[in-house]
């Protein structure tokens, strides 16, 4: 008969067994996949490294990455044919430091892995050919390049999407790195390399346009708008904001002054086509109200990690915290005053602790130009087996509704005045129709110094458009005084002309 004592160590012993199953369980079931895809984990990487790989090439059919025969202590190298033009997309395989982009998250289609691949075709049923997998991706050969060649040699990004599916059809980061360096098999000048990556300016490894967030100003008063659009708070023209050169929100004795000292006013069409600070800080802190505008911020997709099919996104943030409302007895303070008011006046024109990547504000614009739907950025369109027929099209599907049909249309007209006649004319593009809206964010430094930021739809006059296109430069000592009118919308206005005329 088992004493007392004995049944407590059996209690306890039983009780670690359940905890120890239960998390060998959460490790094999739940968090499996997260540890696959961590970049600290080289297992998948090590176990497929001798293994024969498939292609991954553009859309319009050029190479981007493939295995090639080499002599050493692997039969195969993984080589990319164009450098750093597609290195933030692409990624890179590595012995030593892993992989990353779509070398790491279409691991095991590039291996042939998949049931797809593996059944697909006469070969793969035979078992007479290694069923490897073709990875296409949406960017075009002739976008990505102009997208290199229209930001030069400045620091930014560019993203392009076509608004009706999410295909990602270029995104350029500059500065980039040359992916060959980090695929070779020499174990020493790979380490060195990657040294030398991480520790250079800019980190080259990063891809700014989804792995970083900037201050997106005055792009954002595309948010702001919207939010007073759909809520009913303000049409496109009415009411009429007073014209001024200086807001005072409430709260604080510091102004929110326009551009330049400039004075502007008039009603919603206006206030985004010359881009006024003073009435849209107004709007946001004292007609919109946080409740509304974090709502409709978060509906665009801020605060949440975009579900782009490569690995590194980040979210976009829009702060959450303005404090209670006001109503102190002995001060006289208008309804729906909050704590931190002026900081949501700085929010309403992208200032203060908005700060959003190049794809989010692309994901913005795209949401007006295809009646408030954003669809899932994505970078591969298509799964091919070694034959080339293709086993696997993934299907578009729309990640967030940010705004109604109406608002979105209200919106679109507004940002197509914005390039007819307002702070976007530089992206006019002949027998093209498009919208857009500026953004110079300043980044409070002295001497003073901004980003300069265009987003733009684009399309045919009268039909839907195709094309969005989100262009930062980044701030430089060479131009402190660079504005989104003048220095981005010239580079949106390019790459539009390449895409319908190129």
């Amino acid at each position: 008969m088992i004493d007392r004592h004995m049944r407590h160590v059996l209690v306890v012993l039983l009780g670690c067994f359940l905890l120890l199953f239960i998390q060998l369980n959460r490790i094999q079931v739940v968090d499996a996949e997260s540890l696959r895809q961590h970049p600290a984990n080289t297992r998948t990487v090590q176990r497929d490294f001798s293994r024969p790989r498939g292609l991954i090439s553009t859309a319009d059919g050029v190479v981007v990455a493939r295995s090639v025969p080499t002599s050493g202590p692997f039969e195969l190298l993984r080589e990319y044919p164009e450098g750093d033009l597609y290195s933030h997309v692409a990624g890179y395989l590595s012995f030593n430091i892993g992989a990353d982009g779509v070398e790491r998250s279409y691991n095991d289609e590039l291996v042939g892995r998949t049931a797809a691949l593996q059944l697909g075709g006469l070969a793969g049923i035979l078992g007479t050919e290694e069923s490897t997998g073709q990875v296409v991706l949406t960017l075009r050969h002739d976008l990505q390049v102009a997208a290199r060649d229209a930001l030069g040699d400045v620091r930014g990004s560019v993203v392009l999407l076509d608004p009706r599916s999410g295909d990602v059809l270029a995104m350029w980061s500059n500065p980039g790195f040359d992916p060959n360096r980090l695929s070779s098999h020499d174990g020493q000048s790979v380490n060195a390399a990657f040294t030398e990556l991480v520790n250079a300016d800019g980190n080259p490894l990063r891809g700014n346009a989804f792995r970083d967030i900037y201050f997106p100003g005055s792009t954002f008063k595309v948010v702001t708008g919207a939010a007073a659009i759909e809520n009913g708070i303000v049409g496109l023209n009415s009411p009429v904001f007073e014209v001024q050169s200086e807001y005072t929100p409430p709260l604080t004795s510091r102004p929110i002054a326009n551009f330049g000292g400039s004075s502007c006013g008039g009603p919603l069409i206006d206030l985004l086509r010359q881009s006024c600070n003073t009435g849209f800080a107004l709007l946001g802190a004292e007609l919109v109200g946080p409740d509304r505008l974090i709502r409709q911020a978060q509906s665009f997709g801020f605060n949440t990690v975009p579900p782009l099919d490569i690995p590194g996104a980040v979210a976009s943030r829009f702060p959450t915290d303005y404090g209670t409302e006001q109503r102190p007895p002995s001060v006289e303070i208008p309804a729906g005053v909050f704590e931190d008011s002026p900081g949501l006046a700085q929010a309403s024109i992208g200032q203060n602790d908005v700060s959003a990547t190049p794809l989010q504000m692309a994901l913005v614009a795209a949401a007006v130009a295809n009646d408030g739907e954003i669809f899932a950025p994505r970078v591969v369109g298509e799964i091919k087996n070694s034959q080339g027929e293709t086993v696997d099209t993934p299907n578009p599907r729309i990640w967030q509704q940010a705004i109604s049909t109406a608002t979105a249309g209200e919106m679109r007209t507004a940002m197509i005045a914005v390039v007819e006649e307002g702070s976007g004319v530089r992206a006019q593009v002949p027998g093209i129709e498009v919208g857009g809206k500026t953004g110079t964010a300043q980044l409070g430094t002295d001497p003073p110094q901004s980003h300069a930021w265009f987003i733009a739809f684009a399309g045919q006059p009268g039909l839907e458009s195709e094309l969005v296109v989100a262009v930062l430069v980044e701030a430089t000592e060479e131009d402190p005084d660079q504005t989104g009118g003048r220095i981005a919308a010239p580079i949106a206005q390019s790459l539009i002309q390449q895409y319908f005329n190129g």
